[in-house]
């Protein structure tokens, strides 16, 4: 299934719908789209995983990179409606602690 993304948003405030997997090949698609809508300051970006049906790690590494830029920018980083797949992911790195979780999109 290709990754396809959506960004919504502006002035500081973005929403990133993911769909598809997210590996080692699309995973840089993703970085990308989180990386362009990082505002400088501020503001927050929200990733929408509910259509993803499988996350590798590169995908997790993704989603820690852009923990980190936003912590650096002082925005706030949500991840939003996780798939079961994704959710599993994140609790066996412990990473559903560390992140903002939203279970609704």
């Amino acid at each position: 299934m290709p990754l396809e993304i959506d960004k919504q948003g502006g002035a500081g405030s973005w929403v990133i719908a993911v769909r598809g997997e997210v590996d080692l090949y699309s995973s840089p698609e993703l970085r990308t789209a989180i990386t362009k809508a990082m505002p400088k300051s501020g503001g927050s970006v929200t990733v929408n995983l509910s259509g993803v049906p499988y996350m590798d790690s590169s995908g997790v590494a993704t989603l820690v990179e852009g923990y980190r830029s936003a912590l650096e920018t002082g925005t706030q980083f949500v991840l939003a409606a996780p798939s079961q797949a994704v959710m599993k992911v994140l609790q066996l790195s412990r990473l559903d602690s560390v992140f903002t979780i939203r279970e609704g999109a």
